[in-house]
């Protein structure tokens, strides 16, 4: 019988000690602490969650907030009402993270009251998105109302071991990471983790008010076949008409045909790592697309005008919301230019000539 009664105890030891060093477990690739619980606040579903599930990381080293009264931590909005929380990894410039936002403000919206906290951590693709500034502007333009930390120096990213924008981690109140989406879409599956976490933070409280059901509707079919494209060295592999992942300045001469997918520079052209500039005011692009939608990331310090020509003509329909009456659209600020819109997929050519010295092109995506 004691010969039982020891080997009881000893399973219950290795079982304890398993569920320890679960406890223990953080996200893999983490570089920065957990978040911390309040003594005695985790809530009956912890113990057996905590075998499963990563331990949410902390914001490091923020760089700012907007929509916030001041700083803030992940542990504060956990430890406070014991919320729910959904980290949102965007970057401005990105039309997959614009394209994601409606869903996020909608959802804090509906359950803000319920106990969700919806946070984005704003982690910049480009220099020119570390400033506050420049993402305060996003944040209005794209009727942002929940919190945004800034991660310029991409502290909280690396903490997650992120890779991409957007990705989305959902947060128990007990500090977990009960959900991880990469990329757009899975909206209705994010929305029932949302949900069901919900319902057990009103189980552990003792609340009685129902979470509210269904599911948000923000419909946009992404019909696309060709690849974002970008223009500076580090990653210009789609560069037809010249050497790729090159420095340095060169002039390129425009073929007399053009393959799909692949990004033509006409002019000459200084190459840098996140963008390619242009030097002078004789500079075109051409790009043969498959897309419903044509975006271009783009800045000008002292500004530049862009004609759109599609299939060798003048756009004159199908113009992005950028694209004024004359087929021109007016670059300035660093940020994401609409410049095709149409109904369906299409195949086209759309040519870029570009009138000042200056232009810093980033980008083609499409949607």
């Amino acid at each position: 019988m004691k010969r039982y009664v020891a080997l009881a105890a000893v399973f219950v030891l290795i079982v304890a000690a398993i569920w320890y060093l679960e406890s223990k477990k953080t996200m893999h690739g983490s570089t920065g602490p957990a978040v911390a619980i309040a003594v005695g606040q985790h809530s009956p579903y912890y113990m057996a969650n905590s075998l499963l599930y990563p331990k949410a990381m902390e914001f490091v080293s923020p760089d700012g907030f907007i929509n916030t009264p001041g700083t803030t931590t992940l542990s504060y909005l956990i430890n406070n009402e014991h919320n729910v929380v959904l980290l949102d990894f965007w970057t401005y410039s990105c039309i997959n993270c614009q394209r994601t936002i409606p869903y996020l403000e909608a959802w804090y919206e509906k359950y803000k009251d319920y106990g969700l906290v919806v946070v984005g951590v704003h982690s910049p693709e480009f220099e020119f998105e570390k400033a506050l500034s420049n993402v305060q502007a996003a944040v209005q333009k794209f009727g942002i109302t929940y919190p945004v930390v800034m991660d310029s120096r991409m502290g909280t990213w690396s903490a997650y071991g992120n890779q991409y924008w957007p990705e989305e981690y959902v947060i128990d109140q007990d500090g977990l990471v009960r959900e991880n989406n990469i990329g757009e879409g899975n909206y209705a599956e994010t929305e029932a983790t949302i949900q069901k976490l919900l319902n057990e933070r009103n189980a552990a409280l003792g609340l009685t008010a129902p979470i509210p059901t269904g599911t948000v509707d923000i419909t946009e079919h992404i019909e696309a076949s060709s690849p974002e494209t970008y223009f500076g060295y580090a990653r210009n592999q789609y560069l037809g008409n010249g050497p790729a992942q090159a420095p340095g300045q060169r002039t390129l001469t425009l073929p007399a045909s053009f393959n799909p997918n692949t990004l033509y520079l006409g002019g000459t052209w200084n190459f840098n790592a996140e963008y390619a500039a242009t030097a002078d005011a004789k500079e075109s692009i051409v790009y043969h697309y498959t897309a419903k939608d044509v975006y271009f990331v783009g800045s000008a310090p002292h500004g530049a005008v862009l004609t759109i020509y599609v299939d060798g003509k003048l756009i004159s329909t199908d113009k992005g919301a950028d694209v004024d009456a004359d087929g021109h659209v007016h670059i300035q600020e660093s940020r994401l230019y609409k410049l095709i819109e149409s109904t369906s997929a299409q195949e086209h050519t759309i040519r870029i000539d570009i009138s000042a010295p200056g232009l810093e092109a980033y980008t083609f995506t499409f949607g």
